[in-house]
């Protein structure tokens, strides 16, 4: 009987998520905040509370965050990321300062204490590559000349995951300054030996891994990929950042085939992992916490616009394009769920999940909004600065001319 029960709740759940997901495909909007938002429906206090199947989403959910780091490592090669870390580590610093500063100092405003400071410092840092990448595609600007700026913007945060996740770990784990300093020691340790490995060593690892056969593929990476994480969290390193470093490692054919294969698992589990994020925040949690969230979105919303145009204008680009890349790193989303759920687990301050929820459904709705508008915006008001601004009067000739 239990098991007819968990069957008819998770089927529920996945079939309720495809017609959302088709529902916002409809209106090219990102599904994410329609997951959060069934969560909050099936989750603690919300209208129709799950039971059996909790337990389910919970491992389901534990995969969706490991696909995700996979497939975002699976998009660059070591050789990229060595790169794109020499030639744009300023705009990464900028971005770093710009956009968790504010983050910290919420929490700390609000009285929550250091370690909160610090996850939601990444909650409001990260940029959802997820949902810019899908509006890129939708605007038709991926071939812009403002979209490697964007890109190298992204790839940097992805870079800094792997360092700032295990520091997170560590805290909201309530590790010592010895324990949580050995952590990141090792992780670093890790990310640095697969990078090296990934140079050196990449087409024989991409080789092993190889097969003509999509089936065999598939349970390698992914079997590969979960034994790697697993080994991570283990060690006290975050499973998310063992399956971004496997992703690292493996390049070319393998990297493209394993993306293909993967895209609709990492879709299916990335879903559910929204889902439960929502499950375990109370819906009546959300109101009291509601105008923090919005001032927070609305102020960081403005500083990753600056971070854009700041990146853009250092690598040469107009300033249409300076405000369309500003305008288009915007929305927050997966991974500032992510970032957040690993505190909610470790039970860090009750109010933290609430407000991320609700920061990130704010973001997530308004980050497509200012990806389209931001640049013909801020044309419309410089031209009326400038139509509206005093002339000055030419100096006139002893001859009056």
């Amino acid at each position: 009987m239990h098991s007819a029960v968990l069957l008819i709740e998770f089927g529920s759940i996945i079939l309720g998520l495809g017609l959302l997901g088709r529902f916002a495909a409809r209106f090219r909007l990102s599904p994410i905040p329609l997951y959060l938002l069934a969560g909050l429906a099936f989750g603690e206090g919300g209208l129709l509370p799950l039971g059996a199947s909790e337990e389910f989403v919970s491992i389901g959910a534990e995969i969706g965050v490991i696909l995700l780091l996979l497939m975002l490592g699976l998009e660059y090669t070591a050789g990229d990321l060595v790169t794109n870390l020499k030639a744009h580590y300023p705009a990464g610093l900028v971005d770093g300062a710009f956009n968790a500063l504010p983050g910290a100092a919420a929490a700390l405003l609000l009285g929550w204490g250091p370690v909160a400071a610090v996850v939601l410092a990444g909650v409001t840092w990260i940029s959802s590559s997820g949902v810019i990448a899908k509006v890129l595609g939708d605007l038709g600007r991926v071939g812009n000349r403002e979209t490697p700026v964007i890109l190298s913007v992204l790839v940097l945060e992805d870079l800094a995951m792997a360092v700032y996740l295990p520091i997170v770990t560590a805290l909201v784990a309530g590790a010592g300054l010895l324990a949580g300093s050995l952590t990141l020691a090792i992780a670093l340790g890790a990310a640095g030996l697969v990078l090296f490995t990934a140079v050196r060593y990449g087409r024989l690892i991409s080789r092993f891994v190889s097969s003509d056969d999509p089936e065999k593929l598939l349970l390698v990476v992914l079997g590969l990929t979960i034994l790697v994480a697993g080994v991570a969290q283990q060690l006290q390193v975050s499973a998310a950042v063992g399956a971004f470093l496997v992703g690292i490692a493996l390049s070319g054919e393998v990297a493209e085939g394993a993306h293909t294969l993967l895209s609709p698992l990492r879709d299916l589990f990335a879903a559910v992992f929204f889902v439960f994020f929502g499950l375990h925040t109370d819906p009546a949690s959300i109101p009291p916490v509601l105008l923090p969230a919005l001032a927070l979105a609305l102020v960081t919303a403005a500083t990753k616009i600056a971070t854009g145009y700041w990146a853009a204008r250092r690598a040469g680009i107009s300033p249409k394009g300076r405000w369309r890349t500003g305008g288009a790193l915007v929305a927050r989303g997966e991974f500032s769920i992510v970032i957040a759920g690993l505190a909610v687990s470790a039970g860090i301050e009750p109010s933290l999940g609430p407000l991320a929820t609700a920061y990130v459904l704010i973001l997530v709705i308004l980050g497509p909004l200012t990806a389209r508008y931001t640049e013909p915006l801020a044309t419309k008001l410089t031209t009326r600065a400038n139509t509206t601004a005093p002339r000055v009067p030419e100096p006139v000739g002893r001859d009056g001319v």
